[in-house]
């Protein structure tokens, strides 16, 4: 007889992974409907160049992410996690309408900044309170509804930031700024309604700590997650801003509507992926699944350095929301596999703060290997991705035969 456990209805689910799926649902209409157009945006609008398009995106995403770091440490100290991840939803909620009134890429970089400085503030806290609030036997479901959530969230923004495009500026290839602002405004009520669920919400999954505090070393935490997390930077430093990927259809001929289009596709292959790979991550093991989606995502940047056609950016777009699906949910829940409870929080501040450190070199390397730095005009719209799928090739390598194999 197996002794695979049985997948939990839905419905029974703990609350706060509810919660937080909604929580985060909410968010992302509110951010993707903004966040998605703001590489236009600068280019459009600004007329920014990628290489400062890549220092926004990399910079805002690196600097804030030394938060996450010191948020789940202190998530770890005090035994809670719902204050801070509050704290984080509303900073962000603040922040993203200043976009608004920029006029300058500094104010761009300033809004970005503020904005993922909550995130920063949140997302280990969060990502902790799931793995305290359900058994390790159903954590690739709850990490892949949570990402189905979230995901769906995003495809909806997506949505709407598509019907103010259709109404305001038809098929334009370039957005405008009055476009652009209108959807800003659009983004505020679901943001505030994010922060107001949260807070009412969700509920702590552990009691207070009053004695042992966990420390903050690298060498206290398991070998597989030191070299996890190695493995992992590597991988990010080609796994640049998807600001590029937006550029990249833009280049090809895709219209504004078009690459709204091709993002709530991709959306939508995410949303509809993430809860079934989530729970079959429970079943063969989330290695798996992780080394599949490095594989998928090296294949599919590959496609988008040769694509010729917008059409060819359209559908590698949709695919690529299947190496999302397989990674996203399955990393986290492996973290939670491999640590202990009381380092949950500083481990997901580690896991977070490592990709987003990681996108500011990757950011900048991309920016630079497509229109150069100086004079030089570097090696054209192609070699970013080229770049991504040498790196993704080699981190499933390297998962397999030096992250698997250390000892716990």
């Amino acid at each position: 007889m197996s002794t695979t456990p049985a997948r939990p209805p839905l419905r029974q689910l703990p609350r706060n992974v509810w919660i937080v799926t909604i929580t985060s649902f909410l968010t992302d209409i509110s951010s993707e409907m903004v966040l998605n157009l703001l590489p236009l945006f600068l280019a459009n609008v600004l007329g920014v160049r990628t290489n400062v398009i890549g220092l926004i995106e990399g910079l805002a995403e690196s600097t804030a992410s030394l938060l996450k770091i010191l948020s789940g440490w202190i998530s770890d100290k005090l035994g809670q996690r719902k204050g801070l991840a509050v704290v984080g939803y509303g900073l962000s909620s603040i922040a993203k309408p200043l976009l608004y009134f920029v006029t300058s890429w500094w104010g761009v970089l300033a809004v970005r900044f503020g904005d993922r400085v909550g995130k920063g503030i949140r997302t280990a806290p969060r990502d902790a309170l799931i793995a305290d609030s359900i058994g390790e036997e159903h954590r690739g479901l709850a990490y892949g509804l949570h990402r189905a959530g979230d995901t769906a969230g995003a495809m909806i923004g997506i949505l709407i930031a598509l019907a103010v495009v259709w109404f305001a500026q038809a098929g334009d290839v370039n957005l405008e700024r009055p476009t652009f602002q209108r959807v800003v405004l659009f983004s505020i009520l679901p943001a505030v309604l994010a922060v107001l669920i949260l807070g009412f919400g969700a509920r702590e999954a552990q009691a207070k700590k009053k004695a042992e505090l966990p420390k903050l070393t690298w060498a206290g935490f398991d070998q597989r997650f030191r070299r996890f997390l190695l493995v992992l930077v590597l991988f990010t430093l080609g796994n640049s801003a998807d600001a590029f990927l937006i550029l990249r259809a833009q280049e090809r001929g895709l219209s504004v509507l078009g690459i709204l289009a091709m993002l709530a596709m991709f959306n939508l292959v995410y949303a509809l992926l993430s809860g079934p790979l989530g729970s079959l991550s429970d079943r063969i093991g989330r290695e798996r699944l992780i080394t599949g989606g490095w594989l998928v995502y090296g294949v599919l940047y590959l496609g988008f350095a040769l694509a010729e056609t917008a059409v060819h950016i359209f559908l590698l777009y949709a695919l690529y929301g299947v190496y999302y699906a397989a990674v996203e949910g399955t990393a986290k829940a492996f973290v939670a596999d491999i640590v202990s409870k009381e380092q949950r929080g500083t481990a997901f501040g580690l896991y977070n703060a490592a990709v987003g450190i990681a996108v500011l070199p990757a950011s900048l390397i991309a920016g630079i290997l497509w229109q150069g730095l100086g004079g030089w005009a570097g090696f054209g719209p192609a070699a970013p991705f080229i770049w991504g799928a040498m790196l993704a090739g080699t981190a499933v390598l390297l998962f397999r035969t030096w992250v698997m194999t250390a000892v716990e």
